[in-house]
Protein backbone atom coordinates (compact mmCIF):
# COMPACT_ATOMS: atom_id res chain seq x y z
CA UNK A 1 0.00 0.00 0.00
CA UNK A 2 1.36 3.34 -0.83
CA UNK A 3 -0.51 4.95 2.67
CA UNK A 4 2.31 3.74 4.65
CA UNK A 5 -0.47 1.59 6.37
CA UNK A 6 0.39 -2.02 6.79
CA UNK A 7 -1.58 -4.26 4.65
CA UNK A 8 -3.00 -7.58 5.89
CA UNK A 9 -0.65 -8.95 3.26
CA UNK A 10 2.21 -7.91 5.12
CA UNK A 11 5.04 -10.47 6.89
CA UNK A 12 4.32 -11.21 10.26
CA UNK A 13 6.07 -8.95 12.82
CA UNK A 14 8.16 -10.82 15.46
CA UNK A 15 6.51 -9.71 18.28
CA UNK A 16 8.69 -10.71 21.92
CA UNK A 17 7.01 -13.50 24.27
CA UNK A 18 5.53 -12.08 27.31
CA UNK A 19 7.91 -14.44 28.78
CA UNK A 20 10.70 -12.93 27.18
CA UNK A 21 9.91 -9.43 28.85
CA UNK A 22 8.98 -10.97 32.34
CA UNK A 23 12.51 -12.82 32.65
CA UNK A 24 14.34 -9.88 30.95
CA UNK A 25 12.92 -7.50 33.52
CA UNK A 26 13.47 -10.12 36.25
CA UNK A 27 17.22 -10.32 35.11
CA UNK A 28 17.55 -6.66 35.46
CA UNK A 29 15.89 -5.89 38.13
CA UNK A 30 18.19 -8.53 40.04
CA UNK A 31 20.75 -7.23 38.99
CA UNK A 32 20.78 -3.41 39.35
CA UNK A 33 19.23 -4.17 42.95
CA UNK A 34 22.15 -6.86 43.84
CA UNK A 35 24.85 -3.59 42.58
CA UNK A 36 23.35 -1.22 44.21
CA UNK A 37 23.07 -3.70 47.21
CA UNK A 38 27.19 -4.29 47.00
CA UNK A 39 27.87 -0.44 46.46
CA UNK A 40 28.28 -0.11 50.45
CA UNK A 41 31.21 -2.88 50.25
CA UNK A 42 33.14 -1.08 48.43
CA UNK A 43 35.10 0.98 50.72
CA UNK A 44 38.22 3.57 51.27
CA UNK A 45 39.41 1.21 53.97
CA UNK A 46 39.76 -1.89 51.33
CA UNK A 47 38.99 -0.87 47.95
CA UNK A 48 39.78 -3.43 45.94
CA UNK A 49 37.57 -6.59 47.68
CA UNK A 50 38.02 -9.30 45.01
CA UNK A 51 34.96 -11.00 45.76
CA UNK A 52 32.86 -8.23 45.87
CA UNK A 53 34.13 -7.27 42.17
CA UNK A 54 33.01 -11.17 41.48
CA UNK A 55 29.59 -10.54 42.77
CA UNK A 56 29.56 -7.23 41.52
CA UNK A 57 30.75 -8.54 37.96
CA UNK A 58 28.02 -11.55 37.93
CA UNK A 59 25.09 -9.23 38.53
CA UNK A 60 26.41 -6.66 35.67
CA UNK A 61 26.12 -10.13 34.09
CA UNK A 62 22.27 -10.51 34.62
CA UNK A 63 21.63 -6.80 33.45
CA UNK A 64 23.24 -7.29 30.18
CA UNK A 65 21.56 -10.84 29.54
CA UNK A 66 18.06 -9.09 30.32
CA UNK A 67 18.82 -6.10 28.21
CA UNK A 68 20.12 -8.12 25.16
CA UNK A 69 17.15 -10.47 25.81
CA UNK A 70 15.10 -7.84 25.17
CA UNK A 71 16.72 -7.06 21.82
CA UNK A 72 16.35 -10.55 20.78
CA UNK A 73 19.94 -11.63 21.14
CA UNK A 74 20.06 -15.28 21.28
CA UNK A 75 23.30 -15.35 22.77
CA UNK A 76 21.53 -14.09 25.92
CA UNK A 77 19.10 -16.35 25.88
CA UNK A 78 21.42 -18.83 26.26
CA UNK A 79 23.73 -16.94 28.73
CA UNK A 80 20.87 -16.13 31.13
CA UNK A 81 20.49 -19.60 31.18
CA UNK A 82 23.74 -20.36 32.06
CA UNK A 83 23.27 -17.58 34.75
CA UNK A 84 21.02 -18.81 36.73
CA UNK A 85 22.64 -22.47 36.27
CA UNK A 86 25.72 -20.93 38.32
CA UNK A 87 23.57 -19.88 40.94
CA UNK A 88 22.22 -23.46 41.47
CA UNK A 89 26.18 -24.54 41.62
CA UNK A 90 26.48 -21.79 44.38
CA UNK A 91 23.36 -23.16 46.25
CA UNK A 92 25.00 -26.62 46.71
CA UNK A 93 27.19 -24.60 49.11
CA UNK A 94 23.88 -23.12 51.24
CA UNK A 95 20.21 -24.65 52.32
CA UNK A 96 18.27 -26.86 50.51
CA UNK A 97 15.62 -24.25 50.32
CA UNK A 98 18.15 -22.33 48.57
CA UNK A 99 19.11 -24.57 46.05
CA UNK A 100 15.26 -25.79 45.55
CA UNK A 101 14.29 -22.18 44.42
CA UNK A 102 17.16 -21.87 42.21
CA UNK A 103 16.33 -25.37 40.64
CA UNK A 104 12.92 -24.31 39.92
CA UNK A 105 13.69 -20.74 38.65
CA UNK A 106 16.27 -22.54 36.22
CA UNK A 107 13.63 -25.01 34.98
CA UNK A 108 11.31 -21.84 34.13
CA UNK A 109 14.33 -20.15 32.51
CA UNK A 110 14.76 -23.48 30.70
CA UNK A 111 11.18 -24.04 29.78
CA UNK A 112 9.92 -20.61 29.00
CA UNK A 113 13.40 -19.27 27.38
CA UNK A 114 13.33 -22.42 24.83
CA UNK A 115 9.75 -23.33 23.95
CA UNK A 116 9.20 -23.06 20.13
CA UNK A 117 7.63 -19.48 19.83
CA UNK A 118 10.15 -18.11 22.17
CA UNK A 119 12.75 -19.66 19.97
CA UNK A 120 11.10 -18.38 16.48
CA UNK A 121 11.83 -14.61 18.02
CA UNK A 122 15.32 -15.19 18.85
CA UNK A 123 15.66 -16.87 15.38
CA UNK A 124 14.10 -13.99 13.81
CA UNK A 125 16.70 -11.38 15.32
CA UNK A 126 19.76 -13.66 13.53
CA UNK A 127 17.59 -13.51 9.99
Amino acid sequence: MASGRLSRDAPFVNKRPLSVTIISFVLIATGALGLVFHLNDFTAQHPIQYDVVWVSLVRLLAIVCGVYMLRASNWARWLSLAWIAFHVVISLFHSRFQLGVHILICAAFAYFLFRPRTSEYFRGAAA
